[in-house]
C-alpha cells in the first residue's frame, strides 16, 4: 500500500504581514502554515517536505511568489506525473478597467498596479507549469480580517479606484485553460471571504484542511480527490458563514478528471464508521471519530452565468460555484 504522495508539489502563499501595515492580515500567514502542516504530515496528505515551498509574511514578496511559480514549472518539467497545488491567501483587488491584482508583502499603496501581481502575469506563470494536474486555490477578498474578529473594527478599504473582490470570471477562465486544470476560489462575485471567530484561520482554509483530512471521503478510498474537496467545501463554508450572519459561497471551475490531490490519512483511508467533521465553526476532529459520509453520485449544479462545464467520475459539474445534492449515510 502506498503511504506517501510522491508526485505532489505545492506553492503555499499566505501574505500575512504587509510592508504597508494597514494591509496586514496575519490570518493568511497562518492559513498557509496550517496547510503545509497537513500536506506534509505522513499520517495525512503525505507530501514530501522538499516538494513544498512556503511563502509568508516578509517572504511573500512579489519576486518570491513569481520565483515560486517558476520553481513549480521546473518540478513539472522533471516529473511528468506531477500533481501541483498553488494556494494563495491574501487580498485580491480589482480596477474599474477589469484588471485584477493579488497583493504581495511588498505592496506599495501609492502604486498598486506597479507593485502587485497583475492577473495576466499570474496567469502566464501558471500556464508555464506543464503539469498533468494543477489545482489553483485562491482564498482572496478577505474583509480586512476585522469583520469577524472579537475586537471588531472597521473593514479595510482599498485605495480609490480599486475594489476588494473575489477573483473575476475572466481570471478564472484564463487560469483554467489547458488540460488538467482546476480552479477553486473561496467566494464568488462581490462576496467577501471571512475569518473564523477565534482568528486561527480563514473560514475557507479551515474547511479545506478538514476536507484534506477526509471530511467527505468514502470508506475504502486511499486518496483525497477533487470531488471530495468540492463536496465538503460547498456545504461547510456557506454553513459556517451563515452561523456568523455572513454569506460566502465557494466557487469551483474545472473540466479535468477527478484526480487525486493527496493521500487520505497516509493511505489508510477512513473506516466504515468514520464521518465528516461538523460543517460549523468547531475545530476539526480526528476523522476516525467522525460519522456521516456521503454515498452515491453527487450532483453539482452551477448557480450563475458560467457556461463552460466538465464531467468528473461520479460528479456532474456545471463549472462554477456549486450546490450539493446527496443522501447522507445514517449515523451508526
Amino acid at each position: 500500500m502506498t503511504t506517501h504522495f510522491p508526485h505532489g508539489y505545492a506553492l503555499l502563499i499566505g501574505v500575512g504581514l504587509s510592508h504597508y501595515a494597514p494591509y496586514s492580515l496575519p490570518v493568511t500567514s497562518r492559513d498557509a502554515q496550517l496547510l503545509r502542516s497537513v500536506l506534509t504530515d505522513p499520517a495525512r496528505c503525505a507530501y514530501s517536505e522538499d516538494h513544498i515551498r512556503l511563502l509568508h509574511d516578509e517572504g511573500s514578496t512579489r519576486e518570491a511568489i513569481m520565483e515560486g511559480l517558476t520553481w513549480l514549472s521546473q518540478q513539472a518539467e522533471s516529473d511528468h506525473e506531477a500533481t501541483i497545488i498553488v494556494f494563495f491567501s491574501g487580498h485580491g483587488w480589482r480596477e474599474p478597467t477589469g484588471a485584477y491584482f493579488l497583493l504581495p508583502h511588498d505592496i506599495d499603496p501609492s502604486d498598486v498596479p506597479g507593485s502587485a501581481i497583475r492577473d495576466q502575469d499570474f496567469t502566464d506563470a501558471l500556464r508555464a507549469i506543464q503539469a498533468r494536474r494543477l489545482l489553483t486555490i485562491l482564498d482572496c477578498c478577505h474583509a480586512g480580517g476585522m469583520a469577524t474578529s472579537k475586537s471588531g473594527g472597521p473593514t479595510l478599504r482599498p485605495p480609490a479606484g480599486l475594489k476588494s473582490l473575489a477573483p473575476p470570471q475572466e481570471l478564472i477562465s484564463a487560469l483554467k485553460e489547458g488540460a488538467g486544470r482546476a480552479i477553486f476560489s473561496s467566494s464568488l462575485g462581490a462576496q467577501e471571504s471571512w475569518t473564523r471567530l477565534d482568528g486561527t484561520s480563514s473560514l475557507y482554509t479551515h474547511h479545506l484542511i478538514e476536507a484534506l483530512q477526509g471530511a467527505a471521503s468514502l470508506p475504502g478510498e486511499s486518496v483525497v480527490r477533487l470531488s471530495d474537496l468540492m463536496t465538503y467545501l460547498s456545504q461547510a463554508v456557506p454553513a459556517s458563514a451563515q452561523a456568523i450572519h455572513r454569506e460566502q459561497t465557494p466557487f469551483f471551475d474545472t473540466a479535468t478528471e477527478n484526480f487525486p490531490i493527496a493521500m487520505l490519512l497516509g493511505g489508510k483511508g477512513v473506516g466504515a464508521r468514520a464521518a465528516r467533521p461538523s460543517a460549523g465553526e468547531n475545530p476539526p476532529q480526528p476523522v476516525s471519530e467522525a460519522s456521516n459520509h456521503f454515498e452515491g453520485p453527487v450532483k453539482l449544479t452551477r448557480v450563475g452565468d458560467i457556461h463552460n462545464s466538465g464531467t468528473m467520475k461520479d460528479v456532474n459539474i456545471s463549472a462554477g460555484d456549486i450546490i450539493i445534492g446527496s443522501k447522507p449515510r445514517r449515523q451508526r
